[in-house]
């Protein structure tokens, strides 16, 4: 299956802010992503990439958005899992813990990964959302 065309939202604190600068000009010669001018006027993104010093803060204060799944990951793997196993919308990276040619591959692997909610992991996403309805 293509991967569709996301509409990804970016945001960086001071010490992700370099990465982030980078990483969008990647995104916005990418024909898969829609320019960020767009997401804003519509008020929606299927997507979002959160970059700080070590991409913990920041997934930690997206997590406490109800429908919100967040993870930081540094490496392929955890990002190809946190999509197919977990459905998670929220890509965070730290600048001071990865280089940014790994954290510019990383970004564009994620755009490639779609969760499959008829998958063996679609039922586990549906625990998550059914614990998140208790809050």
């Amino acid at each position: 299956m293509a991967a569709p065309k996301w509409r990804i939202a970016m945001a960086a604190d001071d010490a992700g802010v370099g990465y982030k600068n980078k990483i969008k000009a990647d995104f916005e010669n990418d024909p898969r992503v829609e320019s960020v001018t767009d997401l804003v006027a519509d008020g929606k993104a299927d997507r979002a990439l959160l970059i700080c010093g070590t991409g913990l803060g920041v997934a930690i204060t997206a997590n406490k958005i109800k429908g919100v799944r967040a993870v930081t990951a540094h490496d392929s793997f955890s990002v190809e899992r946190a999509v197919l196993s977990n459905n998670a919308q929220v890509l965070c990276m730290g600048e001071r813990v990865i280089g940014l040619e790994l954290a510019r591959r990383l970004a564009k692997e994620w755009l490639g990964y779609v969760f499959d909610t008829s998958s063996a992991s679609a039922a586990k996403v549906e625990v998550i959302n059914e614990l998140e309805k208790k809050l």
